[in-house]
């Protein structure tokens, strides 16, 4: 089993409540807008990170996480892209790729709208974290923690940060 940490669009604010909520995971995945790689640097030493790049990120994130990740947790094959939309409303970049690579799990950020919703379409979980960040339009900081055994996702929590 792995206990997952899933945040988003942190735009170079990192709450150190973070490291609290996460202390127990095995991992943590960021989709996209980090802002920085000293934000990226700090997740990295705390636990092992997974990472897409945002739209608002530079060449310093840039060269470190790719546009796209693909790979397996577990039984699960999982995929994450920064910006990819929800089901059905996937964007006209990440709908060819969800439906190509067939993930049951896709992670994504940008809307800085915590979603977590099943495509009964594609037989994929999507989850976008929320925003973790202080930037934006979001009234709330949003992080997801999600337990991967085998073939399960279970025990999905979501975790208000408090106001922006």
């Amino acid at each position: 089993m792995k206990r997952i940490g899933i945040l988003s669009d942190t735009h170079g604010y990192l709450d150190e409540a973070v490291f609290q909520h996460f202390k127990d995971c095995d991992e943590i995945w960021h989709a996209g807008d980090f802002g920085n790689d000293v934000l990226a640097e700090q997740l990295r030493q705390f636990k092992p990170l997974r990472g897409v790049y945002g739209n608002i990120d530079g060449q310093d994130i840039r060269s470190l996480y790719p546009e796209l990740l693909q790979w397996v947790c577990e039984d699960i094959k999982v995929m994450m892209l920064h910006i990819g939309g929800y089901p059905p409303k996937y964007n006209s970049h990440a709908k060819p790729l969800i439906i190509s690579g067939k993930p049951q799990l896709f992670i994504s950020g940008h809307s800085h709208i915590l979603k977590i919703m099943f495509d009964d379409t594609l037989q994929c979980l999507h989850i976008n974290p929320g925003a973790a960040g202080k930037h934006g339009w979001h009234k709330v900081r949003t992080l997801v923690k999600l337990d991967i055994e085998g073939k399960e996702m279970k025990n999905c929590q979501v975790i208000e940060l408090g106001p922006r």
